[in-house]
């Protein structure tokens, strides 16, 4: 065997032969090996692309029109939202993270709100109105973040109707959250120790309108796009990912259960009495974006089930914890000005001893102490296992709080799946992911 001097140029010393290895240019070893190297082509997809489903960047090696390799940029939307929480309260911090994954706000709230209950030790506490409004709430907004994967993945393989009918939805689910929480988005409704506001009637029964209606707007869905070829052609046999690359990249949600597992995290490690709801994990055995599409219509079947349970589970009662030590002692209403403390409950707080007033001056501006420790809290989002680690020393504040987010984890299967594919079914793949960057670059 023979050695290149330039490449690893050796000596001699005490211990014996040493070899000093250097790199050589890449392009001359990859041009030796590969023949067409010469006719290969970086592009740059995105972050401004219309159709990477957000400021995501996708670095492509194309050899015609094959994607040779594939990485993927992420970082566009970073807004520091885990750092400032460590400098705000920890009920504050449920303003922050709403933002994060902003089609499912709900969902961010209460693994976040889980996470701090779980370290103050009021989980047993919470009381079964607040619980199942939590459920309701997460359900709906389910179902909202889906029909905006509907229309947005629709939109990007050229369905252009389809777009149009799945924000009409989804609007009606925004307006129901205005009617509870006074917001369409973003709306730190749910709270650590139970949930901001109580449902009002009127929103009960606009929900009930809303199951009525949506049943008859899936099968039009399916009957726009179940049977068209392009949608076929677009979505059978593209991207495809078993369930052992699921598992070996950590890829959780529709992709997972899109590929034959049935884990949901409702099922397999229930919180808030999931359990006690009768519904179904959907699942598809494609592993392709046609299996995707397949499960996120049938889940969004199962969340009108759980909605439906919800309402009849939905008793008088209190929606805060007892402990006034803990709960936020606001009482919102809508007035003049809009949303905002109602003017009773000021002059109530105003009219009382001077304790009273000071104790809610205190916990409005400090907060509630948590004691030291840290747990991890973890749900299942419309994207698949939303984890909540918190940490706390012992102050009002969080000392740490990093979220483990199923857009960040799934985007680094595109690789898997759009490698030695076309780079036009780089968008079918990457949009049945569902990365929400907000969320992934939080």
């Amino acid at each position: 065997m023979t050695t290149n001097p330039s490449y690893a140029p050796e000596r001699d010393t005490s211990e014996g032969k040493v070899f000093t290895v250097t790199g050589g240019d890449w392009d001359t070893v990859v041009g030796a090996a590969d023949p067409v190297s010469d006719e290969r082509l970086i592009v740059n997809m995105g972050p401004q692309h219309p159709s990477t489903h957000g400021v995501l960047r996708l670095i492509l090696e194309l050899e015609g029109e094959t994607v040779r390799e594939m990485r993927s940029v992420v970082g566009y939307l970073h807004t520091g939202i885990e750092k400032n929480i460590e400098y705000r309260n920890w009920v504050q911090g449920t303003t922050f993270v709403t933002r994060m994954d902003y089609l499912s706000p709900i969902f961010n709230e209460t693994a976040y709100s889980l996470a701090v209950e779980k370290l103050l030790g009021i989980e047993d506490e919470i009381t079964e109105r607040a619980t199942t409004i939590r459920v309701l709430m997460m359900e709906l907004n389910r179902i909202s973040s889906h029909l905006v994967w509907l229309a947005t993945t629709g939109m990007e393989l050229g369905a252009i109707s389809i777009m149009l009918y799945g924000f009409r939805e989804r609007e009606y689910i925004l307006e129901i959250f205005e009617m509870i929480s006074g917001l369409r988005m973003n709306m730190a409704y749910v709270r650590p120790g139970g949930v901001a506001q109580d449902v009002p009637d009127s929103a009960v029964a606009k929900i009930r309108e809303f199951l009525k209606v949506m049943p008859k707007r899936l099968k039009e869905y399916e009957d726009l796009l179940s049977g068209q070829p392009i949608w076929i052609e677009r979505t059978q046999g593209v991207a495809v990912l078993d369930v052992t690359g699921c598992i070996s990249l950590g890829v959780t949600g529709p992709v997972l259960r899109s590929a034959g597992l049935p884990w949901d995290l409702r099922k397999t490690m229930p919180y808030c009495g999931y359990e006690n709801y009768e519904f179904d994990v959907p699942t598809s055995t494609d592993a392709d974006v046609w299996g995707r599409y397949q499960v996120r219509l049938a889940e969004i079947r199962e969340s009108l089930k759980i909605i439906e349970q919800a309402l009849e589970r939905l008793r008088p009662g209190p929606i805060m914890v007892a402990d006034k030590k803990i709960a936020w002692p606001a009482q919102l209403a809508i007035g003049v000005d809009g949303l905002g403390n109602s003017l009773e409950h000021v002059a109530k707080i105003m009219g009382q001893s001077m304790e009273s007033l000071i104790h809610h001056f205190k916990l409005v501006t400090e907060g509630f102490r948590v004691p030291p420790g840290q747990v991890y809290v973890a749900i299942e989002g419309p994207r698949g296992e939303l984890g909540a680690h918190a940490v706390s020393d012992g102050g009002t504040r969080p000392y740490r709080v990093h979220f483990r987010e199923p857009s960040f984890v799934n985007l680094q299967a595109l690789p898997a799946m759009a490698e030695g594919g076309l780079i036009a079914d780089v968008i079918a793949g990457g949009a049945s992911l569902d990365p929400v960057m907000g969320g992934c670059d939080r």
